[in-house]
């Protein structure tokens, strides 16, 4: 269960509330910074799990976790400080709440879960970059974050598939 790429994800756990005390102090471009080192450390408990054959049940359920805790972290930061709208806050939220819980049933009613894909992954580094674009005031900063949310919402859409594909697999191949 303990092995480096889940201790990397704790530490992503860890940095949530880093971010949200260096965010609270106004000092928002040094709390994108937390936020980004909790991104790279996302990216390397991710390599070290795949590469090293350390991928466990305890990583592949914390490892979202710790990714949507932390983004409903930034969220309400931004929305509370009015870097962003309620509406996007609450699309945002939404989409979110509903993979934690979604997959937090799925997993406790013994169904498989479907691990990190490409465009998870891509949501995510997509999401990263609106805020980075939010934080430092570029133009058109939010309509690339809805654009953002409506590929968040094609995504859970494709997990949703895919873990019905997955699980009527399962089904099948254990009726055999």
């Amino acid at each position: 269960m303990w092995n480096l790429p889940n201790l990397l994800t704790v530490c992503r756990f860890l940095l949530i509330p880093v971010y949200l005390l260096v965010f609270s102090a106004g000092h928002v471009k040094a709390a994108f910074l937390v936020l980004l080192l909790a991104g790279i450390t996302d990216v390397l408990d991710g390599y070290i799990a795949r590469t090293r054959n350390l991928v466990t049940q305890f990583g592949s359920m914390l490892d979202p976790l710790a990714d949507k805790t932390m983004m409903i972290a930034v969220i309400l930061s931004l929305v509370f400080s009015e870097m962003i709208s309620w509406q996007a806050a609450i699309a945002m939220f939404l989409r979110d709440a509903g993979m934690i819980i979604g997959s937090a049933i799925f997993h406790f009613r013994g169904k498989q879960t479907v691990p990190a894909n490409v465009m998870g992954k891509l949501t995510t580094v997509l999401y990263y970059f609106a805020i980075l674009l939010i934080i430092f005031e570029f133009p058109y900063a939010h309509v690339c974050l809805w654009i953002v949310i409506a590929i968040s919402f094609l995504t859970s859409i494709i997990y949703i598939y895919q873990f019905a594909g997955l699980n009527r697999n399962d089904e099948v191949n254990s009726q055999r």
